[in-house]
């Protein structure tokens, strides 16, 4: 076992605090600010005020946003879920031609520019579904979110598949349960947790894009974090926008701390 010396913890413990200070502080300041009784956001706060959380909380712009936010996550997160799962074990159980590039193909999305992938989908829809008759509006922005929450699902359910035991559903085949049952009562709670904690990874990761959402949404239509970089450019705005970030952290923090407890529990 590796021992370090006194002075190289203190060393690393130091490098572990500078880091966690440069990625954290500007949160801590941003969620200060949300409560700063000006309309403009400065350092250091003069005075605090609730004024505008409550302000916030009846603007009906900021209620559509988090309106459409919600159910667009739910979508990707659904669509992601059934498909990531189905890929997982068809990659899984099966031995088949093409199996490693589509393995690749599954992932690529996530690695991709999401500007890249915004302005794919856009000259899509723009360039050949609209021409043809079809106006897939709303459902095109959650189907391109979909795209890169797939890996997500994916990743957490092929990796609990693998180490799944085969010789459960084998058994209880032989003990004369159908596909069906077995699936129900033996495969999916094996990989119920990994299948949870990836829908909620996934639910945030498209809860909080903006790049993809930019080239995709329907005019007239904003999301959430769309809202706030709308919103950036006027700098009146600036205390609202601080309120709206810190929500928008909070919600994005529920999910992937379920999501990592459930990871834990199971391992």
């Amino acid at each position: 076992m590796l021992r370090l010396s006194r002075a190289t913890k203190a060393f690393l413990l130091v490098v572990v605090a500078i880091v966690l200070v440069f990625m954290y502080a500007p949160l801590f300041i941003l969620i200060l600010n949300s409560f700063n009784e000006s309309q403009i956001s400065g350092w250091p706060i003069e005075s605090f005020s609730t004024k505008w959380w409550i302000f916030a909380k009846d603007y009906q712009p900021i209620r559509a946003a988090l309106l459409n936010s919600v159910l667009v996550a739910t979508g990707a997160m659904i669509i992601a879920s059934i498909l990531g799962t189905l890929v997982a074990f068809a990659l899984k159980g099966f031995e088949f031609f093409g199996r490693a590039t589509v393995n690749l193909l599954v992932v690529l999305p996530i690695a991709l520019p999401g500007v890249v992938t915004g302005v794919a989908f856009s000259n899509t829809y723009s360039n050949f579904l609209s021409p043809a008759g079809f106006n897939i509006g709303y459902f095109g922005m959650i189907v391109a979110h979909a795209t890169f929450c797939i890996v997500m699902v994916f990743n957490n359910v092929f990796a609990r598949l693998k180490r799944m035991n085969p010789h459960l559903q084998e058994a209880s085949a032989d003990l004369g349960a159908g596909l069906w049952q077995t699936f129900r009562l033996v495969t999916f709670p094996q990989f119920r947790t990994a299948f949870v904690a990836g829908a909620l990874l996934a639910f945030a990761l498209s809860f909080d894009e903006v790049v993809v959402t930019i080239f995709t949404a329907p005019p007239g239509v904003d999301t959430l974090p769309l809202w706030i970089l709308k919103e950036m450019a006027r700098p009146n705005q600036a205390s609202v926008v601080n309120v709206v970030a810190t929500v928008v952290i909070l919600l994005s923090l529920i999910p992937v701390y379920i999501s990592q407890r459930l990871t834990q529990e199971r391992q």
